[in-house]
């Protein structure tokens, strides 16, 4: 990884960089892609010990391109313990 940080844009204009494994206009599989990366990037970084920063970037993403009523409906699954996907 490089030790040079990217500047946070600020969130009102940030959108998304384009990601090639979702060419298409619809992005509903970059929304849970990105969400599932997050929850995948906290869980690795509290096991390890390390600053949890970098998943900062797939909270950005997955805020910007799911709808509100998705993620909390996830939010929800995984506190129960009935979210679908491996995390």
């Amino acid at each position: 990884m490089l030790d040079v940080e990217a500047p946070m844009p600020r969130k009102e204009n940030w959108t998304p960089p384009f990601d090639p494994r979702f060419p298409n206009q619809n992005q509903t599989r970059n929304c849970y892609q990105n969400f599932l990366d997050y929850h995948r990037c906290l869980k690795n970084m509290n096991r390890r010990g390390k600053s949890t920063q970098p998943c900062e970037y797939y909270f950005r993403v997955y805020h910007a391109l799911c709808p509100t009523s998705w993620v909390q409906r996830w939010t929800e699954q995984i506190k129960d313990g009935t979210f679908p996907g491996k995390i």
